[in-house]
């Protein structure tokens, strides 16, 4: 099963378009397969994002593997930094 990235198409906040991009510049990169989720796009896919993350107000980008969450940007960017991102995403 494919990580999944949860995203939102519709935001002011210009850190967490920044932060989606970079997630997705360095699955990419690395050629690690993964499904965007626009929680734009589908009520029920915030609040799949939400729960999976245990946090009722858990922002985008959320990352998850099935129903493992993996964690957000900041951990996400730690793992990338100690070269442990095949780890953190549980693969």
């Amino acid at each position: 099963m494919p990580v999944k990235v949860f995203v939102t198409s519709v935001s002011s906040n210009l850190e967490i378009k920044k932060h989606q991009q970079k997630i997705e510049m360095i699955l990419d990169s690395l050629k690690i397969p993964y499904d965007s989720v626009d929680i734009a796009q589908n009520g029920d896919d915030k609040d799949e994002m939400r729960r999976i993350a245990g946090n009722p107000t858990a922002l985008p980008p959320q990352i998850c593997n099935g129903d493992i969450y993996c964690g957000d940007y900041k951990a996400f960017e730690e793992a990338v930094e100690m070269e442990e991102l095949h780890k953190f995403l549980k693969l």
